[in-house]
C-alpha cells in the first residue's frame, strides 16, 4: 500500500456563488464537504486510480470524526488518523462561477500535545512496515515541531521507504536536509527554499540542499523535473480553466503511482500533469475529470534529456 501523511487534515467546505463581492451577502447555490488536507486529497486520487492507501495523521473532535466517517466511505483508502484531544480544523473554498476564481480561507489546526505527536511517530513507524511509498504532506499543525518532516524522512529512508516531501517554508527547508527521494514544491515554494526565481536554477539548487529528484509544479506551465537520471518538463495540451484546489495534490499522486509502477519519469510526469489538469476542471479537491485526464494525457508533452551514466 501507499501511505499518505497529513499532519493537518481538515473538513473541506467547498461553497458556490454566482459572483463574489466584499462586504455583501451571498447567496450560496451549491454546499460540498469533503476530507481534506493535502495528503488525503493525495490518498483519493490514488484511491480512484488503483492503488491502496492508508491516511495517516491526526483527528480530532466532530470534524475529526467527521472527516473519519467520510474517509471509511471511500473505497480504497484505509483510515489510520491518530486521535488528538484538540478539533481538527476547517479550510473554506468560495468559488465565485462567474469567473472560476476561488478565495480559500484556512483555519490553524489543532494544538498537538508532546505525548500525541510520540503517539503518532510510533503509528508512523509501524505503518511503514507494509508500505511501497510515503507522502509527507502540507502544513504542520501548532505544537508539532517545525523540524518533524526531517525526522519522518529519516524514519522512512531507515525503513527502506521511498519518501516525497511536499510542504513550503521552514518545514521544506529542514526537510530537504533530510534528503528526501523527492520533493515537489510549487513556484513560489521552491523560489522561498532557494533564494531563485528562476525555474531550472531553483530546481538544480533545491537538489544540492538535499532532495534527491525536485518536481516543480508551475502552473499552467506544467511540470519541471531535475532527477539523477534526467531533467524534463511536462506542459498540459491546452490551458484550462476551474478550481486549482488540489491540482498540485493530483500531481502528487501521478507522482507516486508512477514511482510504485515503476514508470520511466516521462510517463510519470505526463501522469502528474493530466492528473493536474483534470482535477482544475474538477468541482472539488480530491477528484478528477476522469474522460478529460485520459484526453488530456494523450495530449501531454514532455521534453528533455537523459543524464549521461
Amino acid at each position: 500500500m501507499i501511505l499518505t501523511v497529513t499532519p493537518n487534515t481538515a473538513l473541506d467546505i467547498t461553497y458556490r456563488v454566482r459572483s463574489l463581492r466584499p462586504h455583501t451577502s451571498h447567496r450560496v447555490s451549491e454546499v460540498v464537504e469533503r476530507p481534506g488536507g493535502k495528503g488525503i486529497n493525495v490518498a483519493r486520487v490514488l484511491a480512484a486510480l488503483g492503488h491502496p492507501v492508508t491516511v495517516t495523521g491526526f483527528a480530532g473532535g466532530g470534524t475529526g470524526r467527521a472527516i473519519q466517517e467520510q474517509l471509511t466511505a471511500t473505497p480504497g483508502v484505509t483510515d489510520a488518523l491518530v486521535p488528538v484531544s484538540g478539533a481538527s480544523r476547517r479550510t473554506v473554498a468560495v468559488v465565485d462561477t462567474s469567473t472560476g476564481d476561488t478565495t480559500q480561507l484556512n483555519e490553524p489546526g489543532p494544538l498537538i500535545t508532546p505525548s500525541e505527536w510520540s503517539a503518532f511517530q510510533e503509528a508512523y513507524a509501524h505503518l511503514l512496515t507494509s508500505a511501497s511509498a510515503v507522502a509527507l504532506c502540507g502544513s504542520l499543525p501548532p505544537g508539532v515541531p517545525v523540524g518533524a518532516y526531517a525526522g519522518l524522512v529519516r524514519t522512512a529512508r531507515a525503513a527502506g521507504v521511498p519518501v516525497l516531501l511536499d510542504t513550503g517554508g521552514e518545514a521544506l527547508r529542514r526537510g530537504v536536509a533530510a534528503r528526501p527521494d523527492l520533493i515537489k514544491p510549487n513556484a513560489d515554494e521552491l523560489a522561498e527554499l532557494t533564494g531563485s526565481h528562476e525555474p531550472l536554477r531553483a530546481t538544480q539548487d533545491a537538489r544540492r540542499r538535499g532532495a534527491r529528484s525536485v518536481v516543480a509544479s508551475l502552473g499552467a506551465q506544467g511540470l519541471l523535473a531535475v532527477t539523477p537520471e534526467g531533467r524534463w518538463r511536462a506542459a498540459p495540451p491546452a490551458r484550462v480553466h476551474g478550481n486549482p484546489t488540489g491540482a498540485g495534490d493530483s500531481a502528487v499522486a501521478g507522482l507516486l503511482s508512477g514511482l510504485v509502477e515503476n514508470l520511466p519519469w516521462p510517463a510519470r510526469l505526463a501522469r502528474a500533469t493530466a492528473l493536474s489538469a483534470a482535477t482544475v476542471l474538477s468541482p472539488v479537491a480530491g477528484e478528477f475529470d476522469r474522460p478529460a485526464y485520459e484526453k488530456l494525457l494523450a495530449g501531454v508533452s514532455v521534453t528533455g534529456e537523459v543524464s549521461a551514466a
